[in-house]
């Protein structure tokens, strides 16, 4: 029968039961039904402990029920584990070890893309400043900047966690949009645009165009960007359309011969 009084060493947890014996008693026991019977005593004994720690992280998306039976495994983690010879209370070894099963349950089980730790302590902090926030501000939530404030961060990183509050859980790209009368994800999913390809080689070319003579980059000028037909180019510039041409090939050689030179 375990002792849950008469402690000489205070506890943070005031119930928390004087067990430091059958701890002692627990690793001397060889494995068998009674061993096992005094471990369970002792995570029952324990469990009020676990149970309020698992308290601290309710309202995160997981039930309360579900965390209860996080922090018991936690609990029969350290019961396990527990090495009494090392001098330091069962507590201040459990407390850990459930508060650390718990956190990697969220990390695990809840997340399901991979978030850095410190957006999801901006998440965390600033989902409790929106809960707190919200007894003050009735009728409306409470503003970035007063967010900002409580939760002592910038602006900037509320934002970032609450666009982590957002995305806690990924959606299905075939999911049903609310409200959509069937309309997906998917459907919002445009194709590729082919004038990207365009930007990126006018990007590419333009080092070699800025390269080339003005009379030979008012000519491309002018029926690129102009539309402008030879024709119309060679009155333009008082010169005949064969020569134009004629210039327009040459600068499509040259243009063609740096570009390849700089893949090469």
């Amino acid at each position: 029968m375990l002792v849950t009084s008469g402690r000489t060493n205070p506890h943070p947890h005031d119930d928390a039961p004087d067990t430091a014996d059958a701890f002692s008693r627990l690793a001397r026991l060889p494995d068998g039904p009674q061993r096992r019977k005094l471990r369970d005593e002792l995570v029952e004994a324990w469990l009020p402990m676990a149970e309020r720690i698992a308290v601290r992280f309710k309202g995160r998306g997981e039930s309360l029920e579900d965390l209860y039976q996080v922090a018991a495994l936690g609990l029969v983690k350290a019961v396990d584990h527990y090495d009494p010879s090392r001098g330091h209370a069962f507590e201040a070894y459990a407390v850990p070890t459930v508060t650390g099963e718990i956190k990697r349950h969220f990390r695990d089980h809840m997340w399901t893309l991979h978030v850095p730790r410190r957006v999801q302590d901006l998440r965390n902090r600033v989902r409790q400043s929106v809960k707190e926030l919200s007894q003050t501000t009735p009728g409306r939530g409470p503003t970035v900047g007063e967010i900002a404030r409580h939760a002592q961060l910038s602006e900037s990183e509320v934002r970032t966690g609450m666009e982590a509050l957002e995305c806690f859980s990924a959606l299905s790209l075939d999911a049903e949009m609310p409200g959509s009368d069937g309309y997906s994800l998917t459907d919002a999913i445009g194709g590729s645009d082919p004038a990207y390809d365009i930007v990126v080689d006018r990007v590419a070319v333009g080092p070699c165009i800025r390269a080339l003579p003005e009379r030979e980059r008012t000519i491309l000028y002018l029926r690129f960007f102009r539309g402008m037909t030879q024709s119309r180019i060679a009155q333009h510039l008082g010169i005949s359309q064969m020569h134009v041409s004629r210039l327009l090939s040459g600068c499509f050689a040259q243009l063609r011969e740096e570009l390849l030179a700089e893949n090469r």
